[in-house]
């Protein structure tokens, strides 16, 4: 699988001190001139004095993988000291402490610059739906930025912060990504806990990462993940959790129904993000997304809306008055639905994740336009509900399907950026992330999940090798090539499919070529448990005084077989003999 990209070549920012970070952003809050982004932002003073407290840390050794990264947080998310408004002024609290996302990120080196305007109580996918004042987009000030998180994504487009925090629950930190040419990770439910987030519709919220490039957002997204007891919501990776998309992923896209809302020069961006897929050597197919967009209507114009009431009903009773009418409009609503019409609906949507996971069945992942089309404000304010809705067309059913997704840019369309979103199942995020790197042109080595175990490979199980379809499917990840310490010594075995023996020995040892696997446990588990003899797996020394996990032969069976350490690798060897063989026949 090869990286390829439908934009310049990724280079990596080089690292700033937190501080001149600061100065700089501040600069530019200033020439751009866009207020509305902000609904609280923090003084340059107070900024500086947690960037200088960042510098300090760095330069007293502290590994923090954040430093010189300033955050933009959405306004439904806590940040301590500053007011949590949800986008409704009526609302507002002051937080005594930070959502445990944001307070990951202040851990890991980011510095809050502010809160961030959105689409109040995260409802709308538009970022017009704000007492603060509708959040134009960073490109064209008379289109949409998106939302909810609307603020985060034109903060993080317009360089103003490297990272903004948004949420999920229909597509909010996917759609303001693609309508602003940035990335946005949508992780599994639960990886992040929502402790400190106002939630929208509990079951299906998620806190998401705004970024500019996707290893950026990557980085980001593993500070802030991990299990918190106290939040009923969380969850932890799974044993088995894949922690590469593999040589040849299989991808579904929509058939020419699924594509019929985007214009043509939308379909040709699509396009062409597909083609560059095929050419990295990803396998392609396309299915009937009827039944995952049938699900989307189930968000909004189902009883499932009834959550939206459950979180912020009761205080838009009282405060009608003081709401976005279209945004009180929609959660109102719900107040009267009937219990039987919520369970009727979450039976379907059970049976619709049956559908879905059959639909999905053979492929690795589903590759959609994020949305469909980019409206005007003009637009959206003519009809607010109706084209908010169809913004959602590929992005409502992922929450409510247990999906992961990740938001890319893949070109323009129609004078606009146009983005696609890759989305998977469940904890299968590592598998989106490799396929939208494929995009961006980025190439992150560490997985997401932070659970696997280095695992080194010398034989047949080496990339391009009869038995390495055994780590694949088992999810592993290729971390590079590895040597070991001047200890062992290498044997062909009389096995089949060919494969050598590595035996530690006392002297007469050399360093021999490996690859550096990474693999879940549950993972490496069946992978011992499927292990014939004479292999076993044991601690392997490299070249740097390391041990990692790796293959060792029985030293009895090692005895009766050709030594051919002198190779240096298993490859070396099998070219070795590949030519020999050659000129036998010659």
């Amino acid at each position: 699988m090869t990286a390829l990209s439908l934009e310049a070549e990724y280079v990596p920012p080089a690292r700033v001190s937190a501080v001149r970070r600061t100065i700089t952003a501040f600069d530019l809050i200033a020439t751009v001139d866009r207020p509305e982004i902000w609904i609280t932002l923090r003084s340059k003073e107070d900024v500086l004095v947690d960037a200088k407290a960042v510098d300090e840390r760095v330069q007293a050794g502290e590994i923090l993988p954040l430093a010189g990264f300033l955050l933009a947080v959405k306004d439904n998310v806590d940040v301590a000291g500053l007011p949590t408004t949800a986008g409704c002024p009526a609302y507002s609290y002051e937080a005594h402490r930070s959502a445990v996302a944001v307070s990951r990120l202040v851990d890991a080196g980011a510095v809050v610059l502010g809160k961030t305007n959105l689409d109040q109580f995260a409802t709308g996918l538009v970022g017009t739906r704000s007492p603060y004042g509708a959040v134009r987009n960073a490109l064209d000030a008379t289109k949409v930025s998106g939302g909810s998180s609307a603020g985060s994504a034109v903060a993080v487009a317009l360089e103003l912060a490297d990272i903004a925090i948004g949420t999920d629950t229909a597509g909010s930190g996917r759609v303001p990504a693609a309508f602003n040419g940035i990335v946005g990770l949508k992780p599994t439910l639960g990886l992040v806990p929502k402790l400190g987030v106002v939630p929208a519709a509990r079951s299906y919220d998620c806190v998401t990462i705004l970024a500019r490039t996707l290893t950026t957002g990557q980085q980001a997204l593993a500070a802030m993940t991990g299990v918190e007891e106290s939040d009923p919501s969380s969850r932890a990776w799974p044993a088995s959790v894949r922690l590469s998309a593999g040589e040849h992923p299989r991808l579904a896209i929509p058939d020419e129904a699924g594509l019929a809302l985007l214009s043509d020069n939308a379909r040709r961006s699509f396009t062409a993000a597909v083609n560059a897929l095929r050419c990295a050597g990803v396998l392609v197919e396309t299915v009937d997304i009827a039944p995952l967009v049938k699900v989307a209507t189930l968000l909004y114009d189902g009883a499932l809306v009834a959550e939206r009431y459950a979180a912020v009903g009761a205080f838009l009773e009282k405060h009608q008055d003081e709401a976005d009418p279209t945004v009180a409009k929609i959660i109102l609503a719900a107040a009267d639905i009937p219990a039987h019409e919520l369970a009727a609906d979450q039976e379907r949507l059970a049976e619709a994740k049956v559908v879905a996971a059959s639909l999905l069945k053979g492929h690795d992942a589903l590759l959609l336009p994020t949305v469909p089309e980019h409206p005007s404000i003009e637009q959206v304010l003519a009809d607010p509900v109706g084209v908010n809705k169809k913004l959602g067309v590929y992005t409502n059913f992922v929450n409510l399907l247990d999906m992961a997704a990740v938001a890319v840019p893949a070109g323009t369309a129609d004078g606009s950026p146009f983005g696609v979103t890759v989305v998977t199942r469940a904890f299968d995020d590592q598998v989106a992330i490799d396929l939208a790197a494929l995009l961006t042109g980025e190439q992150e080595v560490s997985p997401y999940p932070p659970t696997g175990i280095d695992l080194v490979v010398f034989g047949a199980h080496l990339r391009g090798q009869p038995l390495n379809s055994q780590l694949v499917e088992l999810g592993g990840r290729f971390t590079g090539d590895v040597r070991t310490s001047d200890d062992y010594r290498m044997v062909a075995l009389n096995t089949t499919p060919p494969k050598p023996g590595i035996v530690r020995v006392a002297e007469d040892g050399a360093s021999l070529v490996g690859e550096r696997w990474t693999i879940s446990p549950a993972g490496l588990g069946q992978f011992l448990a499927n292990l014939p003899a004479p292999m076993s797996l044991g601690s392997i020394t490299l070249d740097d005084e390391t041990q990692v996990v790796g293959f060792h032969c029985d030293p009895v069976a090692a005895a009766d077989a050709t030594d051919i350490t002198k190779y240096g690798s298993w490859r070396a060897y099998l070219r070795h003999r590949s030519t020999a063989g050659r000129r036998t026949v010659s």
